[in-house]
């Protein structure tokens, strides 16, 4: 095995260090996690979490004086695609993804230092607190609040959405700190230990009873005054500023790619597969297929350009996340009677249509509803009127 650490791969040639990738995948990855057919559970990722730690692998994106690996955009972006062909599980990234990039960003060095250390180690799992009942894709109008009472925020609201807030002991949330000022001026970003006392988390079984989601409520926490990440009333700007590079991984054709293969074996087991009208509407989607990722190839050259990425990135996440369930609902009419078993057919993973079909329906409303991005493209890169 070569040298895999962060300083030796970042002399790699980019085949050299995609090659590497995949060697580490192959001796590395749990071969029953690949391709799950659920949002799995930090009990199920942890040792992969840790196997990723244990390298310096767990925070590609990270300056390595913190602990990452200080790669390029570009280069993430290969080990994300390399992730994806290999079936990885997403875990409980939330701190890598988002916290971690901010904290490095915008918070004070003793926050890095608190923080930072036990995110990798696996001692500090993140939450997400934007979305409210009246405030998902429209974050701006967040009702949950936090007034500052001598050294502590006095937190009270809800959230929901919460993605595996029963896995997580701490939890980062946008709260409205300033009644009077305009919206978006309003808030701020607030990091919050689980544990303390006020908070109730309460899981939300969805269609195919897994309980990836839940609602967190907050009865007069008491938040140390230091847990503010950043300057009072900015919090918006900065939740901002670690979008762009979330609408391309949102929009990865990944989804879609494993969905029409997919469909594909289905159609072979159901014996439709030489049917003309399958193969019509297998053809349109596979040409839909290949329009995205010639469109995804598009926003990534810029990435690894170091170039920053526009408004019109929204166009991914639109446009994967429809393929992806027109893809799935295919998946559904050619599955006669097996189109309502909850489980996968005859104990194969690889025909669980039910399940596909229910984890492409949140696509186009997390990550920012794909009514709110088109408002975004409209606005933005159309310039038409509001």
């Amino acid at each position: 095995m070569p040298d895999l650490s962060p300083e030796a791969l970042a002399s790699l040639d980019e085949p050299a260090f995609r090659s590497c990738i995949r060697e580490f995948l192959v001796a590395n990855y749990p071969p029953a996690l690949r391709n799950p057919p659920k949002r799995l559970h930090f009990r199920d990722t942890k040792p992969w979490y840790l196997t990723l730690s244990r390298a310096g692998w767990l925070a590609p994106g990270w300056p390595r004086e913190w602990g990452g690996m200080g790669l390029s955009a570009a280069r993430q972006l290969v080990m994300i695609e390399e992730f994806e062909r290999h079936g990885c599980a997403r875990f409980n990234d939330m701190g890598i993804t988002m916290i971690g990039p901010l904290l490095i960003r915008f918070g004070t060095d003793a926050q890095k230092r608190f923080f930072l250390p036990k995110i990798l180690s696996g001692e500090h799992i993140w939450c997400q607190g934007y979305s409210e009942p009246n405030a998902g894709s429209d974050l701006a109008s967040l009702r949950t609040e936090a007034v500052l009472d001598g050294d502590h925020w006095a937190l009270n609201g809800q959230k929901t959405w919460t993605t595996l807030a029963t896995d997580a002991n701490w939890i980062f949330l946008l709260v409205r700190t300033d009644r009077n000022a305009k919206q978006q001026q309003g808030i701020s970003f607030l990091l919050v230990p689980m544990d303390l006392p006020g908070i109730t988390v309460r899981p939300i079984i969805n269609l195919d009873l897994h309980d990836e989601f839940c609602e967190t409520f907050f009865d007069n926490v008491r938040v140390p005054r230091e847990n503010l990440v950043g300057e009072i009333n900015r919090g918006w700007s900065m939740a901002k500023a670690l979008l762009g590079f979330e609408r391309l991984l949102l929009g990865s054709p990944k989804q879609a790619s494993y969905a029409l293969a997919r469909l594909r074996l289905l159609a072979e087991r159901m014996g439709l597969a030489d049917d003309p009208s399958f193969q019509d509407r297998y053809t349109r989607l596979r040409l839909d297929l290949a329009d995205h990722k010639a469109l995804y190839e598009d926003f990534a050259e810029q990435v690894r350009r170091g170039e920053s990425l526009g408004a019109d990135v929204s166009m991914l996440k639109v446009n994967q996340s429809e393929l992806y369930q027109r893809i799935t609902e295919t998946m559904l009419e050619i599955a006669g009677e097996n189109a309502g078993l909850l489980e996968p057919m005859g104990g194969n993973r690889e025909l669980h249509p039910s399940g596909l079909f229910i984890q492409s329906r949140p696509t186009s409303i997390y990550g920012g509803t794909n009514e709110i991005q088109r408002n975004i493209i409209a606005k933005n890169v159309l310039e038409l009127p509001g």
